[in-house]
């Protein structure tokens, strides 16, 4: 079996190595990657593997940026320290999800359902059961902000937040007037954290709000640019891969 592993802790990725020839002398890793970009090119350059085992979280950003640039045709089973993501994870033809630390006996699992799989039976009733729950919960988005202020704290609301920037690993979140705050959160934590019908992740360093756009431009390469109402010195660049994500998200 060859397996492609996707994670950015090496220690972690030792590991997986590890259990998994221990389980099943005869799998081949192809190769370990760390971050999205080396994972979209390598899948672009090679005949895809039988099974993708895939950390969530990774160096630059979370893994679900991978599917939207690249057509992932195996299955893949996903290890992480986070359970938030497991409907998410399960809509990109995930066909486990592993907590870490991983265990040899998770992964055992996990290979006994890739063969059922690829003996062509149906998806286990637990994952079906599984998806049917979380499909059902509504998603609770935040709503405001406590953050340190001067001698105490400061409370912001979400719907005043203009945009959120990156910027030397510091997060930033901007209201409307124009003010800036430190925030805690990672960018990939905000994205998931912030309602997606007002809140878009535009590019690495910025997650803008619909209503702080004052215009959308073409700009080179099929990429746009997009024009901030309350900072317009600000040009945020949408790639050509998110622009038409971009405009379904604008015309929804």
């Amino acid at each position: 079996m060859n397996v492609l592993i996707v994670e950015d802790e090496q220690r972690n990725a030792n590991m997986l190595v590890r259990l998994l020839t221990e389980l099943d002398p005869s799998i081949v890793v192809l190769q370990v990657l760390e971050s999205i970009d080396s994972t979209v090119s390598w899948l672009k350059d090679n005949p895809m593997p039988q099974v993708i085992f895939m950390d969530i979280r990774l160096e630059d950003g979370l893994c679900f940026e991978i599917f939207q640039q690249v057509d992932v045709l195996c299955p893949v089973i996903f290890t992480t320290s986070y359970d938030e993501y497991a409907l998410k994870a399960f809509k990109v033809n995930s066909i486990d999800y592993i907590m870490k630390p991983v265990r040899s006996q998770d992964l055992q699992s996990s290979l006994k359902k890739l063969e059922i799989l690829q003996g062509k039976a149906s998806v286990s009733d637990p994952i079906k059961d599984i998806l049917t729950h979380l499909s059902s919960k509504e998603p609770v988005y935040r709503s405001r902000f406590l953050l340190p202020y001067k001698d105490g704290f400061i409370t912001i609301k979400v719907d005043d937040i203009s945009y959120v920037y990156s910027e030397q690993k510091i997060t930033h979140i901007v209201n409307y007037k124009g003010d800036s705050f430190i925030v805690s959160q990672t960018m990939e934590e905000l994205e998931e954290e912030l309602d997606p019908r007002f809140f878009f992740r535009a590019n690495r360093q910025h997650i803008i709000h619909i209503d702080s756009l004052a215009s959308i431009q073409n700009h080179f390469n099929a990429k746009l640019k997009l024009i901030l109402a309350n900072d317009p010195t600000r040009e945020v660049i949408v790639s050509r891969e998110k622009a038409p994500l971009f405009k379904n998200w604008i015309n929804s």
